[in-house]
Parts: structure tokens; C-alpha cells; sequence
């Protein structure tokens, strides 16, 4: 049998999981680390919102105002999430899929609102491009909320599928999966 090469989808599932994985979860901290720098500026420092950028807003604050950049970020997200979720198996997975599943609807509001920017008419009688949970929520609280609600199932997932079951490691295809050779952790005692 031949080798998959990385760009192989499927082998993101199974021989280049653990990498892509990795890689995915720098990204996504990234992302997390820009929005924890703009909710320091504006709770900590006093900054006003349109002056609280992040990291990178600070030298590019054209960033911030980029539509596209927010859009692209949740395109990337849904698309990591999907691609990698053929590693993943039992409760692993249904956390995974949790993440995605709440990240698809992250996306499409991210997609209203860039539909919003590129035809220059705000939706729901807003002088601004403003997405649906936007109506309820400002707009640094909201992509918090977004962030923590997507983060937080993946994390238990990667967590759950870096330590799995005996059971479950059997069942995984990917590179992530312990040595059977090796003793696995024994579960944590059921209280």
C-alpha cells in the first residue's frame, strides 16, 4: 500500500492526526490569545473598544475592521474541526463534534456579517453589520462567549482522545493512539 501525503485528507484522520491536531490547536490558541489581549485593554487598561485591537490590531489595525480576516478564521475553524474529526472516536468524538457543530453556527454568523461589510446594507435595521446573537450581545462579549462555548468541547476532547479507554484506543486509526505494547493510564476511579 502506498503512503498518503499530509494534503491527504483522509491521513489527517490517521497517519498525520497527531501533527495536524498540534498544529490546529496553536492556531486556535493564537486566535484565543488575540481575543484575551483585547479583553485585558478594554477591562484592565481602560481602553476604549475601538482602540482595544489585540496583538496584532496594535501595528495592523486594519485587522480589526477586516471582515474577511473574522470570516476566513471561522472558515478555518469549521474546516479543522470537520477534517480532523475522523481521529476521534467515542465520547472524544461527540465532544469534537459538539464543537463543531456550535462553530458551523459561529460561521454563519461571521458570514452574515460579511455579507453585511461587502454589500455596505446592515441587516436588521442596524447602522453596522451586526450578526444575529449580536442583537443581544455586544460584540467583544459575543466572540468570547463563541470562543469559550467551541474551545471548551474540544479541549475535553483532545483531552479524552490523547488518554483513551483501552476500548477506545483499540478502535482509533490514528497517530495519536497509545502503544497497545505499553501499559495504558488506568481510569480515573468513578465517584
Amino acid at each position: 500500500m502506498s503512503s498518503r501525503g499530509f494534503l491527504d485528507f483522509r491521513s489527517l484522520g490517521e497517519t498525520h492526526h497527531r501533527a495536524a491536531l498540534n498544529v490546529f490547536m496553536v492556531i486556535v490558541l493564537a486566535h484565543w490569545a488575540e481575543h484575551i489581549v483585547q479583553a485585558v485593554q478594554i477591562w484592565g487598561m481602560g481602553y476604549a473598544r475601538p482602540q482595544a485591537r489585540g496583538v496584532l490590531g496594535m501595528p495592523f489595525p486594519w485587522l480589526v475592521s477586516s471582515e474577511w480576516l473574522h470570516y476566513g478564521y471561522a472558515l478555518v475553524m469549521v474546516a479543522g474541526l470537520w477534517l480532523l474529526r475522523g481521529g476521534f472516536t467515542g465520547t472524544a468524538r461527540r465532544f469534537w463534534m459538539l464543537a463543531f457543530g456550535i462553530q458551523v453556527w459561529h460561521h454563519f454568523e461571521h458570514l452574515l456579517l460579511l455579507i453585511q461589510a461587502q454589500t455596505g446594507r446592515p441587516f436588521f435595521g442596524q447602522a453596522v453589520p451586526t450578526s444575529i446573537l449580536q442583537l443581544v450581545l455586544p460584540r467583544v462579549e459575543l466572540h468570547l462567549f463563541y470562543n469559550t462555548v467551541v474551545f471548551v468541547p474540544m479541549v475535553i476532547a483532545v483531552y479524552l482522545h490523547l488518554r483513551p479507554s483501552e476500548a477506545e484506543a483499540r478502535r482509533m486509526r490514528c497517530s495519536c493512539r497509545p502503544s497497545l505494547a505499553a501499559p495504558l493510564p488506568a481510569p480515573a476511579p468513578a465517584r
